[in-house]
């Protein structure tokens, strides 16, 4: 199967871009694993696909498939590059499309500098609704919220505390001292797996620079560690907020790029989270897929 394809960044989480807004391509999820494949395929931390509008309130559907073949229900810096591809390909002459997903709809502007700003939606509190389950742990109180304390083998016999939140996806966040001396190797596999995330999570290692600055490394799930994460930013953020360490406006530096986080938590729990950052094209091709099952 020959498939034309963009490669795209958004501070350095970088993905394969498809076009299925006229046909299908019908392809499996070893298929989206060889695509994703840095040494065998074209190499990316995710798979973006664009498909038609399923109802006449949004202007596209926004498909998301992680390196290891599954399907995911968001992607914060895919979200980025999905805009800009579709206004660059013209597919829409429209600067601010609504796109829906697995996790709902988001609404995704083009800025006239070429960063794009998304409204990410509302975070998730409720453990159910992540998924995670609490049972038999205690919260622990901090600020206007709680962590919870995980079990984690990697990190030895003391509970490591995380902040637990979905954005449209599962994220557990975890507060260190220095993001370049974090064990995101050892702690994010073992975190992103563990029996209380029955869909698995992402893992954020959030540093506090000051109220409006901070870093942040994230071990995706079904990625592995990325050079950045927006929705991972967008939920270190919330729980920052809601804990008491940052105000509404974050800087957040990642490996691959600032993004800025926005979040007017004194309108309620329930305001969206707003993202902004780059999103550049890297090259277009055609590929030729094998024929995996």
């Amino acid at each position: 199967m020959r498939l034309s394809f963009t490669k795209m960044q958004g501070a350095g989480n970088d993905f394969v871009v498809l076009d299925e807004t006229r046909q299908r391509h019908g392809l499996t999820p070893a298929q989206y694993r060889w695509l994703a494949d840095r040494h065998f395929g074209i190499g990316a931390d995710q798979i973006l696909t664009v498909r038609p509008a399923p109802t006449p309130e949004v202007d596209f559907e926004y498909v998301i498939h992680n390196a290891d073949g599954g399907e995911v229900e968001n992607c914060g810096n895919g979200a980025r590059c999905f805009v800009r591809y579709v206004h660059d390909a013209g597919l829409t002459p429209k600067r601010t499309v609504r796109v829906q997903t697995r996790a709902g709809v988001l609404t995704l502007a083009l800025q006239d500098d070429g960063r794009v700003t998304v409204d990410m939606g509302a975070p998730v509190f409720e453990p159910a609704r992540v998924p995670f389950d609490p049972a038999g742990l205690q919260p622990m109180p901090e600020g206007a919220w709680e962590r919870w304390p995980l079990a984690v083998a990697a990190a030895g016999p003391a509970p490591v505390p995380v902040a637990v939140l979905s954005m449209g996806n599962p994220h557990a966040v975890l507060r260190v001292e220095d993001v370049d001396t974090a064990p995101v190797a050892q702690w994010g596999p073992a975190i992103e797996s563990h029996p209380r995330f029955p869909r698995r999570v992402n893992v954020g290692f959030l540093q506090v620079l000051g109220r409006d600055r901070a870093r942040l490394r994230v071990y995706e799930r079904g990625a592995g560690e990325t050079l950045a994460c927006g929705t991972g930013a967008c939920a270190a953020v919330v729980a920052g907020i809601r804990l008491g360490w940052l105000d509404e406006r974050v800087d957040v530096d990642l490996p691959g790029g600032r993004l800025t986080i926005e979040w007017p938590m004194r309108q309620g729990v329930q305001s969206p989270v707003r993202m902004t950052g780059p999103a550049e094209p890297v090259f277009t091709g055609v590929v030729e897929v094998p024929d995996l099952r």
